[in-house]
């Protein structure tokens, strides 16, 4: 007798075998800060009709947790700016064990104190902050408008609310490559993992990109002659390779998009505010969903993905070179990172 034919592979598979359980899903474009490396300082930000509601949202979770999909990340812009966010968070924490393995933030760490409750009540367990400088006047400059101890502030009620917080600093050179060190020392006085990230050219900025670019193998070496670092196991669904710092509780995260491309392992799709998809952070190979959505069509919505991860491309091309263009036109706070 004949064995009948196995059903199809419900998940999302890239053409090169990868399968995708992670989506960075981006809630609004906007941002209160306006951070040289990512953002220009004057920045056309979408009408509020241009993103996709709350429903719309959810909706769009439960076809992503349908196909495969296990850890959802909120990112911006900055997430925590939109106006309800709370509410959203919770309706998403309920797919938590049914379906969603994780439900994790990055912020900027501004309104933190006013949403660390409500996101450990939701579900969330950990966050990711970007802070890349510890001294209030240079973290002012790289923001163009930030406030440390509000940052600091929050980092602390998140921490006081019961959530893991990492740490991730954009490593700069001529910016903030003297304070590695010491972010390292702060995040293992309070138990934070750290997290480093090479700049990357997303997006036209006033800054030059070349300046700036610090290579993190470089770092690791210097951080190597202080630290007692031992390559970790451990592996969180994103680029990052990880180092336990000997003697803490710290685990020291290289981000090297540039140095050591990380695209072999993508494990991930991300979603604009708009209902954009986008298959590689480096690429403008998309796909548009909010239509999709607003008819009703999830078969549409379906083969829509599909398409995209046939095309998914294998990497990205990013170079830094003087005068080299961005390697794609949208800013990094349009898809989150």
């Amino acid at each position: 007798m004949t064995a009948a034919p196995a059903p199809p592979d419900p998940g999302l598979v890239d053409s090169f075998g990868r399968r995708i359980t992670y989506v960075r899903l981006s809630v609004t474009d906007r941002c209160d800060l306006r951070c040289r490396y990512c953002m220009a300082e004057h920045m056309h930000f979408l009408p509020r009709a241009g993103i996709l509601a709350f429903e719309e949202i959810v909706a769009l979770a439960d076809i992503f947790i349908d196909r495969g999909i296990r850890r959802i990340r909120l990112t911006g812009g900055e997430p925590l700016v939109r106006r309800g966010i709370a509410d959203l968070i919770a309706r998403l924490g309920e797919r938590i064990g049914a379906g969603l393995d994780e439900l994790t933030l990055t912020t900027n760490g501004t309104q933190l104190a006013r949403f660390a409750t409500d996101l450990f009540e939701a579900g969330v367990r950990r966050v990711n902050v970007s802070l890349d400088s510890l001294r209030p006047d240079r973290f002012r400059y790289i923001t163009r408008r930030g406030d440390l101890d509000q940052v600091l502030g929050g980092i602390a009620a998140a921490s006081a609310a019961g959530l893991a917080v990492k740490i991730n600093m954009v490593a700069l050179k001529g910016l903030n490559q003297d304070e590695i060190e010491p972010m390292l020392d702060w995040c293992v006085e309070r138990g934070h993992d750290l997290t480093l990230i090479e700049t990357m050219p997303l997006g036209e900025v006033e800054e030059d990109r070349t300046c700036h670019y610090l290579p993190l193998d470089d770092v690791r070496r210097r951080l190597e002659a202080v630290y007692a670092l031992t390559p970790s196991l451990r592996r969180t669904g994103g680029p990052a390779r990880y180092w336990e710092v000997g003697g803490t509780d710290t685990r020291l995260g290289l981000i090297t998009p540039l140095t050591g491309n990380f695209c072999d392992g993508c494990n991930r799709i991300r979603v604009a505010a708009t209902g954009t998809v986008y298959g590689c952070l480096g690429h403008d190979q998309k796909v548009e969903l909010r239509d999709l959505l607003r008819a009703g069509g999830r078969r549409a919505v379906d083969e829509a993905l599909d398409r995209l991860l046939a095309g998914k491309p294998k990497g990205h091309d990013f170079r830094i070179a003087a005068a080299a263009p961005p390697a794609v036109g949208r800013h990094m706070s349009v898809t989150g990172g």
